[in-house]
Order: structure tokens, then sequence, then C-alpha cells
């Protein structure tokens, strides 16, 4: 029948259609060996970026290995001292060994002008085969996944390794001249000096906070740690909005955005709902508390100004991604993605302890494995050139001490966390251990108490017991616990009028 017959004659097509080949360049591969031969020098412009891996031919690639290894030793790789390496290695042909080949290489080499050329057009083609690879994996494990594989598992897993492949894409910057550095510092510090409030980083929302800091700094990676109920993630949602209600560019003539104020804000978060998040903010821009919008415990009046309260909330560049129980690398690569897409200028992970590090670190120990996250989170802040805010649990100790105040030492897991943050701020608020301790009337210590409670209520301190670039100290702000809001301190006068 007439459908069989073309069924036959599109197998005979597909036998007779040429084999695809992964793309490869021997040519380029064998004029930057040959090189690398004549003039070792020529190395210094590839080892940094290309490796034996990246050779399409295996022999290029143990070639390039073992030339490298002699170099890096000191001594002078030529066909004579890769002669030994290579004596006993099947001949390619009848008439051609290894070692003559080396020599050939070496022979037919024409400049080293050109070594980087090659190295990054072999570098190149290697990844484009790595895509090929990762697309070839992702089509079969369609095919053939397992019953209990779901698509959402594999999708994650590609993306991964797209992104991985990504972040092994960049061949990296290597040295800078001083000048260049000393350029870039110069441009900091005009950009503060033209800005309003003089900060040289992206402005908190809290002034005494700013004056500390100068604002967050791109490629640091600020910790806010404290003990449950002290506010810290009400803290770092409050940061969060404020940077995003504040973001704006300006387009330049040569097409480019430049952010003049504000950025755009990825939030990590790893205990709260998204849905949580917003009602927060909600909560705080129409100051009604979330706990009366959950219950739906409002009037006409304060329904009114959580609609308008939402219609300014609605074009802010703030994105939450509230998925539980990410890897770093998971977080990394999304990040990576907001990056590309938004433009993203401030990440906050809530927290760090719910986190995960690969499985070679966690087998090794939850030490380690934070070690591994703090490292990986410090390294994706300089990567992509903007502030990382991770928030971090407290060991109990504190609670062990009369003066509750936090400490470095107080960091869980702390050697690597207190080393590896260029800021670490901690939380706290001495209204709810007051609140604990609280005493009958009765009592003879009961009007120290009242006093004490007095002076300490609707404060928070906010204590930098860490910072590179700046002093260390406390900064007093305000806090309003029904609408989960941190604000300036104001004047006594100003002061929330107690609810008893």
């Amino acid at each position: 029948m007439e459908p069989a017959q073309t069924n036959i004659a599109n197998l005979v097509e597909e036998d007779e259609a040429p084999f695809r080949a992964a793309p490869h360049n021997i040519e380029a591969e064998q004029a930057l060996l040959g090189a690398i031969l004549v003039n070792n020098d020529a190395s210094d412009r590839v080892s940094g970026f290309l490796q034996s891996k990246h050779f399409f031919d295996p022999l290029h690639g143990r070639i390039y290995e073992a030339a490298i290894k002699l170099i890096s030793a000191g001594k002078r790789a030529s066909p004579i001292t890769l002669k030994t390496f290579f004596e006993h290695e099947e001949p390619l042909s009848a008439d051609l060994t290894v070692p003559q080949y080396l020599g050939r290489l070496a022979a037919n080499a024409t400049t080293v002008i050109n070594a980087e050329d090659y190295g990054r057009t072999v570098y190149d083609l290697a990844i484009r085969r790595d895509l090929i690879f990762i697309g070839e994996d992702m089509v079969n494990l369609a095919y053939d996944a397992p019953i209990d594989a779901p698509p959402s598992t594999q999708i994650e897993d590609a993306e991964q390794r797209l992104f991985e492949l990504a972040e092994t894409g960049k061949y990296g910057s290597g040295f800078e001249a001083f000048t260049s550095a000393l350029t870039d510092a110069i441009d900091m510090a005009a950009n503060a000096y033209n800005r309003d409030g003089g900060l040289s980083g992206i402005a908190t929302g809290f002034k005494d906070l700013d004056f500390r800091m100068g604002g967050l700094q791109p490629s640091d990676l600020v910790i806010i740690a404290g003990r449950p109920s002290m506010g810290k993630t009400a803290f770092a949602t409050n940061i969060a909005f404020h940077v995003a209600q504040a973001y704006k560019v300006e387009h330049r003539s040569d097409g480019t955005e430049h952010t003049v104020d504000g950025a755009v804000v990825g939030f990590f978060s790893l205990e709260m709902s998204a849905e949580q998040l917003a009602t927060r903010i909600l909560s705080e821009q129409a100051e009604i508390p979330s706990e009366m919008i959950r219950r739906g415990k409002i009037e006409k009046e304060e329904f009114d100004k959580l609609v308008y309260a939402s219609q300014r909330l609605e074009n802010i560049p703030l994105y939450i991604d509230q998925t539980g129980g990410i890897t770093v690398a998971q977080l990394a690569a999304r990040a990576r993605r907001l990056k590309r897409q938004k433009g993203l200028g401030l990440i906050i992970v809530d927290y760090l302890q719910l986190l995960t590090g690969s499985t070679r670190r966690a087998a090794e120990g939850r030490v380690q494995e934070i070690t591994e996250i703090t490292t990986r989170l410090k390294a994706l802040a300089k990567e992509l050139n903007v502030p990382i805010i991770a928030l971090s649990q407290l060991s109990r100790q504190v609670e062990q001490r009369d003066d509750k105040r936090p400490q470095l030492a107080d960091l869980r897991e702390s050697g690597s966390i207190e080393q590896d943050a260029d800021v670490v701020m901690f939380v706290f608020r001495q209204e709810y251990y007051l609140e604990r301790q609280k005493r009958d009337e009765k009592d003879p210590k009961f009007s120290e108490w009242q006093q004490m409670m007095d002076d300490a209520f609707g404060k928070a301190e906010i204590i930098i017991a860490k910072q590179r670039h700046g002093p260390t100290g406390t900064v007093d702000l305000q806090f309003q616990g029904e609408i989960t809001r941190f604000c300036d301190l104001a004047d006594d006068k100003r002061l929330p009028e107690r609810m008893e």
C-alpha cells in the first residue's frame, strides 16, 4: 500500500543521510597545540579557561594536559620532552607514531599570536557539545522516565545543569589593572556624593542604619541574626519593600539602563509562603494588623485602605521564591536567571539554616555544610555584584545569660558565618524578654519592672557586630509588632501610644 512505500522510502533516505558529527575543529586543536609546543608562553593565554576535557580528540586532550603539567613545573614542553609520555601510545597509522605526530604539530605551527583565538574556538565548541549532551539526556529521560520521577524534577535537574554550564562558561576576568580598580572606587565615591543621603550603596530605608553602613554594598554578604520572635524576618521584609519601592532607572542615550536608586529584589522565602510575606507587607503599608486581615475582621474603611495599598504595591519589582528546602546551587541558578531577566540588584534569603549544600558536604556534618553554603553565597554576591542578605538563627545559649543581647559567638555554626560575612547584624528587642518576666503589682520590684518596660516599649536594637567597611555599634529603631513594621526611631513625643 502507498503508506508502506512512503515509510520505506523515508528509511532509505535516512540511511543515505550524512552522519552528523558533534561540533569540533581538529585544525584549531592542532594549531593551538603546535603553538604551545613551539613557544610555551602561548599556554599562558589559554590555561586560565581551557582544560584537557575541552578537546574533541582525546589524544589532543592528553597532549595538552601533559604539556601544561610540564610548564607548570617550570620545565619546557616540546616534542622531545613529551616523547617520554607517549612512547607506548598506539600508533595513529602504519607510518605515524604519536611522538612523530608531536613533531609534525610543532613543525606545522604558525604563530602564537592567534593562540588565544584557537583556544576560545576549542572551548566554545566543547560547550556546544555539552549542550547537545544535556539535550540528549533530557530527551532520553523524558522518554524513559521512571514512574516516581515527576516532570518537575527533570525540569529542575536540566535547569541546574544548564546554569552550571553557563557558570563555567565564563572565562573570568583574571587580573585587573590597579588603575581600573581606582577608577571604579572614584566612581563609587562620586555616586555617593551626588546621591541624596550620600550613600554609596543601596539605601535600606532606615536613615541611622544607612548612615553607619553607607547602604548595602555590592558583592557584600550581610547576615541578619536573632532569636525567634525578635523580628528578623519583619526587618528583612521591611528592607525588601523599601529597596523595591525606591527602584528607579534612567535610560541612557546608548540604549542601556542605569539604576539611579533602589533595586530589583529577589526574596527567597524558605520558611514562609509568598502569601504570608505579601500579607505582612500589605499590613505594614495599610497599617492594619495582619491578624485582622487574615480573619476578615475589618471595616469597609479599612478594606478600602487595603485596596489602595495593594494598588501601590502592584508594580514594585519584588520577586518571591517560596520553594522550601532548595540547595544553594539551585538558589544560585535561580538568582542568575532573575539577574538576566529582570536586572536583579538585591537578594534576601530567609533563612540560612534552611538551605542545603552538596550531598558530600552534608555527609561530613552540618558545620561543613553551612561552611559550603556561606562560601557559595559570598561567591554568588561577588559574581552577580549584588548584596545578599541572609537571615540566620542564633544558638540557645543567649537565653542562659542575664544580658540577652547577642554576640558573634552566638551564631549557630558561627565559624564560617562570621568569617564569610562582610556585615553581621543582630535584631534585639528587650521588650520581648521583659514581657516574659512580668511581675504582679504587689511585687516589690513591680515599679522597677514597669519603668524598664516603659523604656523598652516599641523599641528595637540593630546591633552591628561586624562590618568590614565601617564601624560597629547599635542603631535604635521603632518596632510596631501588630503591623510588623520597623522604622526610624521617633522623638519621645511621637512614639506610639502603648496598647494595654
